[in-house]
């Protein structure tokens, strides 16, 4: 069982990217998924979390109105659309899931069981 994210990369201030989380060995289509991202010398923060439907979801004040979490159950897969990005964006942006099923989005990060290798996301200004 495990998380792959994708999509980062090199992007100026003001641009866009969209993350993927790939998820491969069960479905995780009755659990919370989250995004969190750890910039250069700074703790691990929560960015987003979306329940199992897709109808709840939750953000960090920074990013609120610039990114949107989603995920396509079909395809065990989650994204986050990140738009006017900032150079304080910049950090390796992690996925995780819980699972336990059929719970609410959580910011902390000690209610997420499953974690997968980060991807970097690089804001120039």
């Amino acid at each position: 069982v495990q998380l792959q994210a994708s999509g980062g990369g090199l992007v100026q201030a003001g641009g866009s990217l969209r993350l993927s989380c790939a998820a491969s060995g069960r479905s995780f289509r009755t659990n919370v998924m989250g995004w969190f991202r750890q910039a250069p010398g700074k703790e691990r923060e929560f960015v987003a979390a979306i329940n199992w439907s897709g109808s709840s979801t939750d953000y960090v004040d920074s990013v609120k109105g610039r990114f949107t979490i989603s995920r396509d159950n079909a395809k065990n897969t989650m994204y986050l659309q990140m738009n006017s990005l900032k150079p304080e964006d910049t950090a390796v942006y992690y996925c995780a899931a819980q699972l336990k099923s059929f719970t609410i989005p959580t910011m902390a990060l000690n209610e997420y069981d499953l974690w997968g290798l980060g991807t970097l996301v690089t804001v120039s200004s």
